[in-house]
Order: structure tokens, then sequence, then C-alpha cells
């Protein structure tokens, strides 16, 4: 009898070890799984608070009759940079620009420093310092959508740079109205002069229903005295007045959109003034394809830069080849305002890598 109460009660103590032993063992599986996971998240995160920026613009193209010449293969823009999320809402960007530059004829390439800021996001209100983007034509280039085969109609026909350096803020009145402010150099991101003066600018966009976006801008590019100072004709000299325009709508099967931008006192001369209108629109056939139309008209006062005056209009289609690839077959014709030049045709097919 003994003998068998002392068999159970060893039974008993062998099962209490093994069921002690398999807690420990869970126990032990789950603190690993807990450490596993909590690795993971913590990986996330630092993912998510930095990354890398590499865009790549490039075509081939050919000419038609008297531009034939003008054939081949080109790289348009590469951007390559990094920005990374702080806290408290804060992040920061540095990004190069490497491209054509028409006063560096030695060059095919050169590279320049396109943006080095901070931007401050808190509730409606945004804050950029530094090397910043411009707000001049921003909207209407993210309107547009198609960078890569043709800048938007300011920054084309050089009304503005896109990106200089000062200060700008951007705050969300409401859901329909949103108002923004800049202060910058004035003389873009190539020249980062800081003694001929600033420019002031300020724009308002209005969405009163969805999909359509109205926006107004004005600017102010002082010119400053040492301007005058190297002028043969300071007395001509004044400061450039930008003004622009613009209506767009959009909705999930097409966009549409015409702006009107006018440039007073061109590079400070006085009477210098430019004006234009650009039309655009897309209609997308799938997710991935879609068909688009661009017209553009540019003129000069009393045909003072007749040789840059003229319409220019293209057709094309895009493709969409997975999350970072963009082609787009165009056919584009500009007609000079000058009848002393024929008409130049074009076909391109651009190509897009945005990581």
């Amino acid at each position: 009898m003994k003998y068998l109460c002392n068999k159970k009660k060893r039974n008993l103590h062998f099962k209490n070890k093994i069921f002690m032993n398999l807690k420990k063992v869970l126990s032990l599986l789950m603190l690993c799984t807990s450490i596993i996971c909590t690795a993971k998240n913590e990986s996330k995160e630092v993912e998510k608070k930095g990354s890398a920026i590499i865009t790549i613009f490039s075509d081939v193209h050919s000419g038609f009759g008297h531009v034939n010449h003008d054939r081949g293969f080109d790289l348009d823009r590469a951007y390559i940079g990094y920005k990374y999320k702080l806290p408290h809402d804060v992040e920061i960007k540095a990004v190069m620009d490497f491209g054509h530059f028409k006063e560096i004829k030695e060059y095919q390439r050169i590279g320049f420093i396109k943006n080095a800021m901070v931007t401050w996001k808190h509730k409606n209100l945004t804050l950029n310092g530094g090397l910043i983007s411009t707000t001049q034509f921003k909207k209407q280039e993210d309107f547009w959508g198609k960078r890569y085969v043709m800048k938007s109609f300011q920054d084309e026909y050089k009304f503005g740079s896109s990106a200089d350096l000062g200060f700008s803020a951007e705050y969300k009145i409401n859901d329909i109205i949103s108002a923004d402010v800049i202060i910058a150099n004035g003389e873009g991101y190539k020249k980062l002069q800081i003694d001929e003066g600033m420019q002031y600018g300020a724009g308002v966009t209005v969405s009163p229903v969805k999909g359509l976006m109205l926006r107004g801008y004005a600017s102010y590019n002082e010119a400053a005295k040492s301007i005058k100072e190297k002028a043969e004709t300071p007395e001509l000299i004044k400061g450039t007045t930008n003004v622009a325009f613009m209506a767009g709508y959009k909705n999930k099967l097409l966009s549409f959109a015409a702006e009107y931008n006018l440039m007073k006192n061109t590079k400070f001369t006085d009477q210098n003034d430019k004006s234009g209108v650009s039309v655009y629109s897309t209609i997308n056939l799938s997710k991935n394809i879609n068909i688009y139309g661009r017209w553009d008209y540019l003129t000069s006062k009393d045909s003072w830069d007749i040789s840059s005056d003229g319409m220019n209009g293209m057709a094309g289609i895009e493709f969409k080849l997975g999350k970072y690839i963009k082609l787009s077959p165009n056919f584009r014709i500009w007609s000079p305002k000058s009848q002393d030049t024929k008409n130049s045709y074009y076909a391109y097919i651009n190509a897009s890598f945005n990581l």
C-alpha cells in the first residue's frame, strides 16, 4: 500500500515537472516572438523615417524637315537625394540636380544642389526654409503631371525658377481655401546671389467643389541698387512682376486645366513684358494608360522678343509600366510667330524613372 502511494506521488511529481518545463518553454517562445515582433515594428518605423530620392528623365527624339538634324538620345534630368523625418513633424531633404545649363557650354551636364531644406508641418500650417521648392508654379506642375515630358508653362519659358534660397509658408484655412507666401532671393537655385534684391510672392488656392481647383499668384522681384549700378541705362531698370491664374478640374476619367501667365519687366527691363496661355488635358483609358494634349501660346509686348514668341502644341499617350516607370510617345509642333521661321515638327519618346 505504501509502495502504491509513493508511486502515485512520483507520477504526480513527474507530471508537474513536465508541465512546469512545458510552461517555461512556452513562456520562452512567447518572449522570443514578442522580441521579434518588436524588432520588426521598430525596423519598419526606422525604414519609414528616411527614404532615397532618385528621379531620371530621358528621351529619344527626332525632328522632321529642316530640323531633321536634331535627333538622338537625351538625358534631360537626374535628381538624386534623400529625405528624413525627425520628431515633432520636422522633415529634412537634400537633392542634387544634374542637367543642362546653357551658360556653361564646356560641360554636357553639370550638378547643382536643387534642395537643401527643412520642412515643419503642424495641423494646417506648413513651413519651409533653406533651398526650397518655390510656390510660383508648383501646383500647376503637379496638376499637369507630366514634368518628364515637358515643364509647366512658367518653367518652360523662364518666367521663374522651380527652387530658390528662401522661406515659404502655407496655411489651409479650411477645406476650400488655402494661402501661401514666399520670400526668396529671386535668381533660382543655379545662381544663389545675396546682393541683388529679393522676390516676394503670395498665392491663393480655392477648391469650391471636389476636383475643381482655382489658383491665383503674384510676385515682385525688386531691382536692387547693385543691378542699376551695373546697367548702362539705369533709368530702364525696373522690378519684375509675375501674375498667374489657373483653373483646373480633375476626376477619375479626365483632367482639364487652363492658365494665364504675365511677366512684366523681364530681366528688370522696363516694358519688356511677356504673356501667354497654356491649356492641357488628360483622358484616362485605363489605370495605366492615358492620352493627353497640350497647347501653349507665348508672346512678347510689341514683339520685343519675337524670336521666342510662338505656339507650342503636343499630343501623346502615356504608359505606366509598374510603380516606378513611365513611357510616353508624343508628337510636337512649334509654330513661331516670326514669319521668317518655318514650323518645326518633332516625334519624342519620353521616359521617367521615379523611386
